[in-house]
Formats: structure tokens, sequence, C-alpha cells
């Protein structure tokens, strides 16, 4: 017996959605309508961390900054991608190991390239 999609099917789901965006347009209108509206200098000043803003905000950072911090995503996704297969070991046999394997021995690879061209050395 096969199961039939109806239109009728997704209403409570548009019904939430509705629901949702009707919450957050309203709550959005009445803070900004009651909320405070006293602007000192104080208030309007950059904050960041609790330090006084010192300079330009558009001076040029190092690459290696950006670099490494897309190489700590990178093997971050990696032991990300580990959980399901180490939950699913017995299951997945011999065949999930040698992909893990390869998918650990790229990733090595990639690793022993960035090292080769010095991206993580700080000059």
């Amino acid at each position: 017996m096969e199961v039939q999609s109806l239109p009728v099917n997704y209403l409570p789901i548009i019904f939430q959605m509705l629901v949702a965006l009707g919450f957050v347009v309203t709550t959005m209108f009445v803070t900004h309508k009651i909320g405070p509206k006293r602007k000192t200098k104080d208030k309007l000043t950059p904050f960041e961390s609790g330090i006084e803003v010192i300079g330009n905000a558009r001076t040029p950072i190092s690459i290696k900054y950006f670099l490494v911090a897309i190489l700590f995503v990178l093997f971050d996704v990696e032991v990300i991608f580990m959980y399901p297969w180490a939950v699913n070991f017995k299951a997945l046999g011999t065949g999930g190991l040698i992909e893990m394997f390869i998918f650990m021995a790229t990733l090595l690879l990639g690793f022993i390239y960035v090292i080769k061209k010095g991206a993580l050395d700080w000059d």
C-alpha cells in the first residue's frame, strides 16, 4: 500500500512556520516600540571584550591567522565524521574500516602538504 502525500498533510508545518514568523515579527515590533531609547555617547562607542578600541578596525591582519582558523575547522570536521563511524563500527564491518583508513590517509596527506608548505609556521 503506497502512502500518498496530500497538500493537506503540510498544513501543520505551514501553521507552525506562520506562528514562528508571527512571534518573531511581533517580538521585534513590541521591543522596538516599548524599549528604552536613551542614546548616550557611552552606548554608541564600539566595545570588544572589555577592551577600549585603539586605532582603525580596518588594519590588515596576517593571512596566517585565517589559514590556521580554516585548517582548524577542516580537521575539526574530520573528528565530527568519525563519531557516526565509531557508533556504527561493528555494523560497517571490514569495509567500513577500510573506508575510514582511506579517509584518514587522505586527511593525513593534506596535513603533510600543509606542513611542507609551511602554512603553520609563524614568522
